[in-house]
Parts: C-alpha cells; sequence; structure tokens
C-alpha cells in the first residue's frame, strides 16, 4: 500500500453514493507533504519522459501541477472554466462535463500559454469519466503540442474513465485506483499496482 492509499484509508471519509470525501487533504485543504510526494511520485513514475509544461484544470488540480511544476522546473497552466473581464478572445476552448459539479463547463487557455513545441504533462487529483482529461487533450491537440501523459493522484476504477484514456493509448499514471468502496462499511479497495 503506497503514502496515498495510506492516507485516503487513515483521513478519507466515504458519503453516501460512493463518494469519497479528501477534501481534507487534497482538494479543500491542502496537505503540504501529501502534494510534495504525489509530485514525487509522479515524476518517479513518468521517468524518461521528457516534458516542458504542465497543464491542469481549475481548481482542483492546481496544487498538485505546481508542485509538479516546481520538480520539473517547468511552467503550469491551468484550464479555466469561466470567463474574466481580462480573459482574451484568443484562445483554445473544449467543453468538459463536470462529474463533481454534474454540469457542462467550456473550459480554455490563451493560446500564448500552449505551443506547437510543448510536451505537455496533464494532471488532476481526481479521474472519474474523463471528460476533464478529454478537454485537456483537447485543448494541446488544438495548440498543436503532445501529450506526453497523464497523471492522476486519484483514479475512480470503477468508472470507465482511466480504461478509456489507456485504450487510446495515453500514458496514464494513477497513484491510487480504488476498485471498490463501501459507505455503509466505509471500506475501499485499491487495485494492485
Amino acid at each position: 500500500m503506497n503514502f496515498l492509499e495510506q492516507k485516503i484509508l487513515s483521513d478519507g471519509n466515504i458519503k453516501e453514493g460512493n463518494i469519497l470525501k479528501i477534501d481534507n487533504f487534497l482538494n479543500h485543504q491542502i496537505d503540504i507533504d501529501i502534494m510534495r510526494q504525489i509530485a514525487y511520485e509522479l515524476k518517479r513514475r513518468f521517468r524518461g519522459v521528457t516534458i516542458n509544461k504542465v497543464l491542469t484544470i481549475e481548481a482542483s488540480g492546481i496544487a498538485i501541477a505546481t508542485m509538479l511544476g516546481d520538480v520539473y522546473d517547468v511552467p503550469v497552466v491551468f484550464a479555466k472554466k469561466s470567463e474574466t473581464a481580462n480573459s482574451t478572445d484568443d484562445k483554445y476552448v473544449s467543453q468538459a462535463y463536470s462529474f463533481t459539479h454534474k454540469k457542462m463547463n467550456n473550459v480554455f487557455v490563451s493560446k500564448p500559454y500552449l505551443h506547437a513545441t510543448d510536451r505537455v504533462l496533464i494532471v488532476d487529483d481526481f479521474l472519474a469519466d474523463g471528460q476533464a482529461m478529454h478537454a485537456l487533450i483537447d485543448l494541446v491537440k488544438q495548440a498543436g503540442g503532445e501529450v506526453a501523459g497523464i497523471g492522476i493522484a486519484v483514479e475512480k476504477g470503477q468508472q470507465k474513465g482511466g480504461r478509456v484514456l489507456r485504450e487510446e493509448g495515453y500514458h496514464l499514471e494513477s497513484i491510487a485506483i480504488i476498485d471498490e468502496m463501501d459507505w455503509e462499511k466505509q471500506t475501499i479497495k485499491f487495485r494492485e499496482q
């Protein structure tokens, strides 16, 4: 059992509907030591893969992406979900259904931040159906860049996202893959890796 699986078991909570609540260390309150370990573990798993940019989607993936950008010493870009007064019209746009928020989002990256010369490592906190990952992949492709890999903290293995991305040929690494959860018993079964 790895460090993230242990942390999920010790500090996580399963809510009714088999919803894993780990926002006390991953995506609301941030445990810097866990983020640091995630970054180093992803770099280890992508050993030999050359990247020059880390890409995520706002907001929960930003902490992981920032730590990973620091470890690789490369820029971090995050796709935005909402327009602001200073948003540019010159942007790559895709759509992603949010499993968490149960709605479709337009996501975008301003064109100056993604290029055809970029080898991008895409990262996020959770992977469920893969909608956010496919939107980020689309943004990289629109820029003419290359997806060098996809790094995930927690994959919901009982959902299709990981399987589909692997079948599509992407190098996907998930630190913890949950195959089963039971909220009544508060038990989690992790996939052997």
